[in-house]
């Protein structure tokens, strides 16, 4: 089935670059390759009347001086017959409708009409799913008016929707503020998140080549800096809706295989590594790439338990990937060794803690399992309760449930 889009309204505002009009479109073409099935086929008209309009179809009508993100839109999409409003001042800002509802509709989005057409139905923002898997939050879906003087307060707000809100803690508390800087250094620059992601693995290499050889500092640096453009990367591409297959899957592969290579190429350049507990380091170099992939396979297999991760799932998940051995703790582990001239040390802090917190994340996995088959049913994360903000939860909501230095107006 073909869907219509059509907006009414634009605004001359340029938020992080993009008019509202080319927003929409890069946001559409996301939604339509993600939900398929009958939203693949959509078909923007020039212009919004019922005379250019084919008879006997659906439209998605779109009020373009409001700002959406891609989950409010879905969510106009997935309840046909209905007119999403902006509560403060009742304004029309998207309806997904069938055509012979479009005269009715057009005279209430211009405020011609006080009254819903008959036969639909109204909806508001608060009314869809807060909880967002895929960034680990839990938040209202975007709907704000569009106005210059707002312009910073909504490119801040485009910039924290695109945060995490459950990651590790150099990513949550140390980053969002410098990312930001950098995110619009590049999207004034013209600079694609793809050649942020290709920097990236260029400092990978380095990084590897640079622990070999024993230049810890060098290297640490070449790391940290990889560390913080694989921010930047994604959340300019977030901001600036140019997501790709292509490139989450360039910018996943790196993230996913660089880091053990790093601890061992470190372990590597610290010949006559004594044995710690009758452990060698040989056998350390094993414990890191077992233990690396046993976490990232419990990852993997978690979601089959139900709606969410294994950090999504309860507080205390979300409280321990802060720490948990990713690449951004380890380096401090790395750091610190550094500082007090023990690298040594460093590569033995990592190989164990990796191992540590890959069982922490087996007993979670196992555990969770039994919950489920206890209780017959999927598991939800902590985060999609209604009473999470304000209920039992509350004090570990407002650390993940969204993450607040990236909504900072401070650049």
């Amino acid at each position: 089935m073909t869907i219509y889009v059509a907006v009414s309204e634009s605004s001359p505002t340029r938020l992080w670059g993009l008019s509202s009009r080319q927003r929409l479109q890069r946001q559409l073409l996301e939604i339509s390759k993600q939900l398929g099935g009958n939203f693949k086929d959509l078909q923007w008209l020039d212009g919004v009347d019922e005379g250019n309009t084919p008879a006997d179809s659906r439209i998605l009508l779109i009020n373009g001086s409001f700002l959406f993100e891609n989950r409010t839109l879905t969510g106009v999409l997935n309840r046909p017959d209905s007119v999403l409003v902006y509560p403060p001042t009742g304004a029309a800002a998207a309806a997904f409708v069938h055509t012979r509802q479009l005269p009715d509709l057009l005279a209430y989005f211009r405020a011609e009409n006080d009254a819903i057409p008959q036969g639909l139905n109204k909806i508001q923002a608060a009314d869809m799913a807060a909880f967002d898997e895929s960034l680990r939050r839990s938040t209202t879906p975007l709907l704000e008016p569009v106005a210059e003087q707002h312009k910073s307060r909504l490119e801040n707000t485009l910039y924290g929707n695109a945060y995490r809100g459950i990651t590790d803690l150099v990513t949550k508390f140390a980053w969002p503020r410098p990312a930001k800087r950098a995110v619009h250094i590049c999207a004034n620059a013209g600079i694609t998140p793809n050649m942020v992601t290709s920097t990236g693995l260029l400092l990978v290499i380095a990084a590897t080549w640079l622990f070999w050889q024993g230049q810890y500092g060098w290297g640490l640096l070449a790391g940290w800096l990889m560390t913080f453009l694989d921010t930047v990367d994604g959340k300019l591409a977030r901001v600036t809706i140019k997501s790709s297959k292509f490139g989450h899957l360039f910018d996943h592969s790196i993230d996913l295989f660089h880091p053990p290579f790093w601890y061992i190429y470190w372990g590597m350049s610290l010949p006559g590594l004594p044995a710690v507990a009758g452990i060698d380091q040989q056998q350390m170099y094993w414990l890191i790439i077992i233990g690396y992939i046993v976490g990232r396979v419990v990852e993997g297999i978690f979601p089959l338990l139900g709606n969410c991760s294994i950090f999504t799932w309860r507080p205390a998940d979300a409280w321990f990937r802060l720490i948990t051995a990713r690449r951004n703790p380890n380096l401090i582990l790395l750091t610190l060794s550094v500082l007090v001239a023990r690298p040594d040390w460093g590569f033995i802090a990592v190989t164990f803690w990796t191992v540590f917190t890959s069982a922490i994340l087996v007993l979670r996995l196992l555990y969770a399992l039994v919950v489920r088959l206890k209780q017959g049913e999927a598991l939800t994360s902590w985060l999609s309760e209604e009473d999470v903000a304000t209920g039992p939860n509350a004090k570990s909501y407002a650390v993940f449930g969204t993450t607040r230095g990236a909504y900072a107006s401070q650049i």
